[in-house]
């Protein structure tokens, strides 16, 4: 099905573009997590069948009534269902195939999956994968015009492709002073929950920051440089004024960095 390009308001009133992901690219990403999950299951299963230390059909005389089987079952459904829970939200709503894939799961407003929207799309999965192999999520993706399954539509969420980064393309000015600074994300050590606190209208300010940074004269950029520091590094927790002028523009490209992987999308 061909990709379609979508437009959103933020509640900061900032317009965004995205392209939706369609059913081949959420099917071939969920095959590989399911790949991921079946192997660990079945290593779960051999560990618990080997640590018992006899056959199987032994083991399942001496333990069907006990509590080991029943363990072992809720264990592993809680496994399989927390996965694409807490991996699409501590992750920036990616899991594994979806990174290799190149899509993600955000809010319809244009903001990171937040841990109830998460909660909420993971437990309709239970609902999509009925009356098997996924029906009711295949026939969804497959129709709705923005590509939803049940459980995107319940939760407002939607599945977007991520910016596409070009091998061998030339570095920006901006990527070179970044780069001669020494400057990577590890300048600013930001916890994920941090990173999610952050609104489409912060990744405006900093982006402006940034687009502007070599532009301006010095005592324009030190200005400007302390404007955004105090909100924007307020924000994160840090005490910007007893930092350097220097200090202050490294810990705002670091920002940048985050909140670029967070934010820039292939439009």
């Amino acid at each position: 099905m061909q990709q379609e390009k979508i437009d959103i308001k933020t509640p900061e009133y900032v317009s965004l573009q995205f392209q939706t992901a369609g059913l081949g690219s959420r099917a071939a990403a969920f095959l590989i997590d399911q790949a991921l999950l079946m192997a660990f299951n079945i290593a779960v299963v051999l560990i618990v069948l080997f640590s018992l230390g006899s056959g199987f059909e032994v083991w399942m005389i001496r333990y069907a009534e006990s509590y080991v089987l029943g363990f072992l079952i809720i264990g592993l459904f809680v496994v399989n269902w927390g996965y694409f829970f807490v991996y699409e939200f501590f992750s920036g709503g990616r899991t594994l195939g979806k990174k290799l894939l190149g899509i993600r799961v955000m809010q319809e407003n244009g903001h990171s999956i937040t841990l109830l929207s998460s909660l909420i799309r993971n437990l309709i999965r239970i609902i999509d994968m009925l009356p098997g192999f996924y029906f009711i999520g295949i026939v969804m993706v497959f129709f709705h015009k923005q590509h939803k399954r049940l459980g995107d539509l319940v939760a407002g969420t939607i599945v977007i492709h991520e910016r596409k980064v070009k091998k061998g393309k030339k570095s920006t000015p901006l990527e070179t002073e970044i780069k001669n600074r020494g400057v990577g994300k590890e300048t600013l050590a930001l916890g994920d929950w941090t990173i999610k606190s952050f609104s489409a209208k912060d990744w405006k300010l900093i982006n402006t920051y940034a687009a502007r940074f070599l532009q301006l004269p010095e005592n324009e950029k030190t200005e400007l440089t302390k404007q955004v520091a105090a909100i924007l590094l307020t924000k994160a927790g840090v005490e910007w004024h007893t930092h350097t002028e220097a200090e202050l523009e490294n810990s705002l490209l670091a920002l940048y960095l985050h909140l670029k992987e967070e934010w820039e999308f292939e439009m």
